[in-house]
């Protein structure tokens, strides 16, 4: 963790100066040297342990003496060299990291919010937490139960982070009792037709125990086939493709029994590309003034009587919302950023003028990056390498629960606090702030209504991915040669990647600590044994 804590510890310093992001990184690569010969040594003190009685244990702590001298003397020539390297980077960048190398690693949670500071585990949007979409989400139900016996369009659209998603969803949960059958699939920018229908069959409730062998031709006919004679329902969201609904229109049955297919997207040239059949728009405004204040109270102050702005506040909240520029994402980033920062209204006070003045300094920026970035920079070290872990998977993926919090236990984000918790209780705890904070969202429950997946806003991810690759939390094969050189942490493979490169990538005695493969193709054993060889410490 010596590298994730000081990647956080230095991260504000590299912004923006190319020359600092390279020295960072060298600083970097030195942190996890120290973390390589900690490792090392404390696997051969393992290992030399006896357990054996009599003799055979005297010889054999006596064998161990010499060998761990041995071993101690050159992990003192390593440290050595890693420190004269750290102090060369010192002298040459100005970095002030002498403090930081003081510290050592013994506070893992200095900056971890305490537990009541949470005013509640907000783990999903409930509809009166929602504002201003009364007027919208009466106009989409009205389209969706109209007369019209035509199959019919509807498209929301409005740029990121405008809610089209929540409004969406509002109403899928509010009609999906008047329809035969029901889905709502995420699309995202990357798809492709067979995996969209299997998974549009899935969600339906069909089970073929042979479709992930089916052809485009085979599955359109068996959409259809589910689809004959019923009143469907089908929600896409998140569209980018303008062919989508070329592409996707014959599996969508028309059987004149008033079935209604809805798509959010952010692009208007989606929506132009469907007035070949019956549809509807609605462009989704930003929230007004009005609006946006009664948002931000909710989320912001919690636990005063009908969520109303704290007393003396308000002309500074206002400020804080006018910056938000009436996008619910951000307002309820921000908000729940007071709201994890403050526990009375003077802690309040000062985290709403700490924010003006945070906002203020970057003015070149547009609103929404620089309330995601505020609330980012709040994260503590851990928290931030648990939040950064959802760009190795691509957007709009849905995680898995258990998956999530032993993937981060496996990686060393969680440790053992005061409290004698558990690692999984402690994980628990991350994944809650986290959601709490409005960076992560639970995608789907359980029967029980327990949370079963999770996800991040797509605008979240865009930003994850570019801290991913300032600081080399993560390297993805691909067709970014930069991205695959010197030494990495983890490893980003997918079925399409281009893997033919990578024979040349400088990436000897990387740290390598996981790799990640996504798809549903083996990878080549030559390529897998190319890795193992090449990443080997």
């Amino acid at each position: 963790m010596i590298y994730d804590r000081m990647a956080a510890t230095t991260e504000q310093e590299d912004k923006g100066d190319n020359g600092m992001k390279r020295k960072v990184m060298e600083l970097r690569e030195a942190s996890l040297r120290i973390e390589e010969v900690t490792e090392d040594y404390m696997n051969t003190q393992q290992q030399q342990q006896s357990h054996d009685p009599g003799c055979v244990a005297i010889f054999q702590a006596a064998t161990n003496f010499i060998k761990t001298m041995f071993h101690r003397l050159r992990v003192s020539y390593e440290i050595r060299d890693i420190k004269t390297s750290i102090r060369e980077i010192n002298e040459r960048s100005g970095l002030q990291i002498q403090s930081f190398l003081e510290q050592g690693t013994s506070s893992g949670r200095q900056n971890v919010l305490p537990q009541h500071a949470l005013r509640r585990n907000a783990l999903y949007v409930e509809e009166e937490d929602v504002v201003g979409f009364e007027g919208p989400k009466q106009e989409l139900i009205g389209w969706l139960e109209e007369t019209q016996p035509k199959r019919t369009v509807i498209i929301v659209v409005g740029m990121g982070g405008q809610g089209k998603t929540t409004l969406a969803k509002i109403v899928y949960d509010k009609v999906i009792g008047d329809f035969d059958c029901h889905a709502w699939i995420t699309v995202s920018q990357t798809y492709s037709k067979e995996d969209l229908l299997r998974t549009m069959l899935k969600k339906l409730g069909e089970n073929i125990y042979n479709v992930s062998e089916m052809n485009l031709e085979s599955l359109t006919n068996e959409v259809r086939k589910y689809l004959s004679q019923k009143r469907y329902s089908i929600f896409f969201d998140d569209v980018w493709n303008k062919d989508f609904w070329s592409e996707i229109e014959s599996a969508m049955l028309d059987d004149k029994n008033r079935s209604r297919v809805v798509i959010t997207t952010r692009d208007v040239e989606v929506a132009n590309f469907c007035k070949k059949s019956s549809f509807h728009i609605h462009n989704l405004q930003r929230l007004s003034s009005q609006e946006s204040m009664k948002l931000f109270c909710k989320k912001a102050f919690q636990n005063e009587p009908d969520d109303i702005c704290l007393a003396g506040l308000e002309e500074i909240s206002s400020n804080i919302v006018e910056k938000c520029e009436g996008l619910p994402l951000a307002i309820v980033a921000i908000g729940s950023l007071i709201a994890c920062n403050g526990k009375n209204s003077l802690e309040l006070q000062k985290s709403c003028k700490t924010l003006i003045y945070e906002l203020d300094k970057n003015p070149n920026s547009t609103g929404i990056t620089n309330i995601l970035g505020l609330s980012y920079d709040a994260l503590s070290y851990r928290l931030k390498s648990c939040f950064m872990y959802f760009g190795i998977y691509s957007e709009d993926y849905e995680v898995e629960h258990k998956r999530l919090i032993r993937k981060w236990i496996a990686e060393g984000f969680v440790k053992f606090d005061e409290c004698h918790k558990t690692l999984d209780e402690v994980g628990e705890e991350y994944l809650k702030e986290l959601i709490q904070r409005s960076l992560v969202q639970v995608s789907s429950f359980k029967i029980d209504g327990k949370p079963k997946r999770y996800r991040v806003h797509d605008l979240l991810h865009e930003m994850i991915l570019t801290k991913i690759k300032d600081i080399g939390f993560c390297h993805f094969v691909g067709n970014d040669h930069s991205m695959i050189s010197g030494k990495i942490l983890r490893l980003q493979i997918t079925d399409d990647s281009n893997v033919d490169y990578f024979k040349d990538a400088s990436i000897e005695k990387s740290f390598i600590r996981s790799i990640h493969v996504f798809g549903n193709e083996e990878l080549p054993k030559d390529f897998m044994k190319m890795i193992l060889t090449k990443c080997r410490r």
